[in-house]
């Protein structure tokens, strides 16, 4: 089992570097869990790039709900995420039921139907980001009460994944800025499709980083109710605070989203482990 471990704390590492170094900060004898549910997020996450339409795509999703469901246990022991995401739960005692929903949420990615509401964005992102965050910090400490934390975080990290990840859905014409956020301010989908930086677009898209900001500086503030214990689950959101101030830079392009040295990264999640608060400023 300690090779499928391996191989996810591998794919972390490639995949979302920041989260991975989040992870270095947890106990040793936690992090090949936190590994194993952030490995299973990347999967779910990327369908759409592997699966290009939709029905591979729901193929892809409907193995993982019955892997969650114990109806393929010789073909998950045979995938280094599923083999040790099902002995994460098992070892943990954590339901299966909110990574099924979960990969529900995501089917939403297969297809090129765009968010009506802020409001079904916010749902969306409890049902990915938010299932994520609770349980890296039920693996993290059982007894902690980390709802208002993980409902904040989960806003700020999937908008900030909206934001990085403008020019892939545009490309594909696949539209994560809700609808009525572009209608509030007269943009319109086929200059984002298009990657036409239009005032009217730039105003949405500000209007979506005073967003983040506000959910990461509510993640800080609640910071001082949670236990140190539970840290590791929220230090990936370091970087976003940097990152975002640089879309404010004169000249900032929203289809080519400016990147965070890796020095500066690190540089963030240890300054948020020393003080979780800093995630806020």
């Amino acid at each position: 089992m300690n090779g499928t471990f391996g191989y996810c704390a591998a794919l972390v590492r490639d995949a979302d570097h920041g989260r991975y170094l989040a992870t270095l900060f947890a106990p040793a004898e936690r992090r090949d869990a936190l590994f194993s549910l952030y490995a299973f997020d990347i999967e779910i996450s990327r369908i759409r790039d592997l699966a290009r339409e939709p029905m591979p795509g729901e193929i892809r999703l409907q193995w993982w709900r019955e892997v969650l469901d114990g109806e393929r246990a010789g073909e998950a022991n045979a995938n280094p995420v599923a083999a040790s995401l099902l002995a994460t739960l098992k070892r943990y005692g954590l339901p299966a039921g909110p990574l099924a929903g979960l990969v529900e949420a995501h089917r939403f990615d297969v297809y090129d139907e765009p968010l009506p509401t802020i409001s079904a964005l916010q749902t969306y992102a409890a049902s990915t980001a938010g299932t994520i965050f609770a349980l890296a910090a039920r693996i993290l400490d059982a007894t902690a009460e980390t709802r208002a934390a993980v409902t904040e975080a989960a806003q700020a990290r999937t908008i900030a994944n909206v934001l990085a990840w403008l020019p892939r859905h545009a490309a594909r014409r696949q539209l994560f800025v809700p609808l009525d956020m572009l209608g509030l301010y007269g943009a319109d989908a086929e200059d984002l499709f298009a990657m036409r930086a239009t005032t009217e677009l730039r105003a949405v898209l500000a209007e979506l980083r005073l967003r983040a900001r506000r959910h990461l500086g509510n993640v800080a503030r609640l910071s001082a109710g949670l236990p140190d214990s539970v840290w590791p689950a929220f230090l990936c959101l370091a970087p976003l605070r940097p990152w975002l101030a640089a879309m404010e830079r004169t000249g900032y392009q929203p289809f080519r989203p400016p990147v965070i040295s890796p020095w500066r990264r690190q540089w963030s999640v240890w300054r948020a482990a020393k003080s979780l608060a800093r995630i806020g400023g």
